[in-house]
């Protein structure tokens, strides 16, 4: 089973095979992000591991976004041991989001 998924904004895209999930979690992606893409996997009578590969939308797009996704799929490649492809169709060893522009820091309050 192919997974795809896109965190460049507050909405979330998940595909599985031809199943299309979105959900919003704004600020609390980091949080929830995993267990939205369980609780879809568990909808489909799946499991981590009939994962068979690993498209990501890596930008540009949201920077903490994109950050969060591009770290849940780097890590699922690498512990299921599957293909990971970046949105170009790209096979990649490791996700590096492209932002679009350098990030912008703000400075210090303090």
């Amino acid at each position: 089973m192919k997974l795809y998924l896109d965190t460049s904004s507050k909405d979330v895209i998940l595909k599985l095979d031809d199943q299309t999930y979105q959900a919003e979690l704004g600020h609390d992606m980091a949080e929830k992000l995993h267990e939205f893409i369980q609780e879809k996997l568990a909808e489909n009578n799946k499991t981590w591991q009939d994962i068979t590969e690993i498209e990501y939308m890596s930008g540009p797009g949201s920077f903490t976004g994109l950050r969060i996704g591009a770290a849940i799929v780097n890590t699922l490649a690498d512990q299921l041991n599957v293909p990971l492809y970046d949105h170009h169709g790209n096979q990649q060893q490791v996700i590096i989001p492209d932002y679009g522009r350098e990030a912008n820091i703000s400075t210090p309050k303090k």
